[in-house]
């Protein structure tokens, strides 16, 4: 629940000055700002604050964010950290803000290190002491739910799924099982062979929610089976273009096999790599499921590999 302060009662002063003074002097402090996914006109106010009293913008790409903070009429410091210099970048910026800099930390959409660059900036400066401060905003999977309309009191925020088949297949196996609606990123020119590998291992008679250009102009939601989303995808190349978010419905109770979803995911990893009867008793050791339910389990599971 949030704390109404005095901070909030002044409307939209940063924080640097709720410390008392100019944001370079005393402490310095690391910000992680959200930024709009689309429309620039999605961001606080309270936001737009802190960029603007900023020593310094952490930017994972500069022209963005320029472009972002000139539609606004800010004029920033920006530096590049990008998933390519964030480790030698992270020493860099820490250092700075250790002298008493204040940094906000940006990607080019949404929020740092969600599916995106700063992870490591936040980590290093919390390893240093430094205060790091959350400044929340839009976000393209809390987005895409809000208007998907599926049933699903829970869901798992995956973000992107391997690029190769192989690894793909195999991070799909392992959610399979799971009876939370599943959230997923795509980029354009992978999203008709993610949705087929989707279909293909999640099984087509789920439900499946393509989010595409949230909060842009071409914005599009459409709702149909994990089976029909190929066709659909196919039958317009303008559907395939853009950043997806994909929503799949969770797995059906009766599918479980008897099983909690957590000890089938768990005892399907464990047969990946040990002999049946010890990964039904570590699957059991693991997640307190009956460990005769489990070697039944398993024994179906290996069934094919046994003829």
């Amino acid at each position: 629940m949030e704390q109404h302060g005095n901070s909030e009662k002044r409307g939209a002063q940063p924080e640097p000055q709720d410390h008392g003074g100019q944001a370079s002097k005393g402490a310095g402090k690391l910000y992680v700002v959200a930024t709009p996914i689309g429309n620039l006109g999605d961001i606080s106010a309270r936001a737009l604050a802190v960029l603007a009293q900023a020593d310094l913008v952490a930017a994972e790409d500069t022209r963005t964010t320029g472009h972002l903070l000139a539609h606004h009429g800010i004029t920033a410091k920006l530096v590049a950290l990008h998933e390519h210099n964030e480790m030698q970048r992270a020493a860099e910026l820490v250092a700075r803000i250790k002298a008493g800099k204040t940094i906000a930390l940006v990607s080019d959409a949404g929020t740092p290190g969600i599916s995106d660059p700063g992870a490591l900036l936040v980590a290093r400066a919390r390893e240093a002491g430094i205060s790091v401060c959350p400044i929340p905003g839009a976000n393209a999977a809390i987005a895409a739910l809000s208007a998907a309309g599926l049933a699903a009191p829970h869901f798992l925020f995956y973000g992107f799924l391997p690029a190769r088949s192989a690894a793909r297949r195999t991070a799909l196996e392992a959610l399979r099982e799971l009876p939370y609606a599943l959230v997923f990123y795509e980029a354009p020119h992978r999203v008709t062979e993610c949705v087929a590998a989707l279909a293909a291992i999640l099984g087509g008679e789920r439900e499946i929610v393509i989010a595409r250009e949230l909060t842009k102009l071409f914005e599009a939601i459409h709702h149909c089976r994990l089976d029909q989303a190929g066709a659909w995808l196919a039958s317009d190349a303008n559907r395939q273009r853009g950043e997806f978010v994909l929503i799949v419905s969770g797995a059906q109770a009766e599918a479980q096999q008897g099983l909690p979803a957590e000890a089938e995911r768990v005892l399907r990893l464990l047969l990946a790599e040990l002999p049946l009867k010890q990964a039904a008793a570590l699957a059991a050791a693991i997640t307190g499921a009956r460990k005769n339910e489990l070697y039944a389990r398993a024994l179906e599971l290996r069934a094919p590999d046994s003829v």
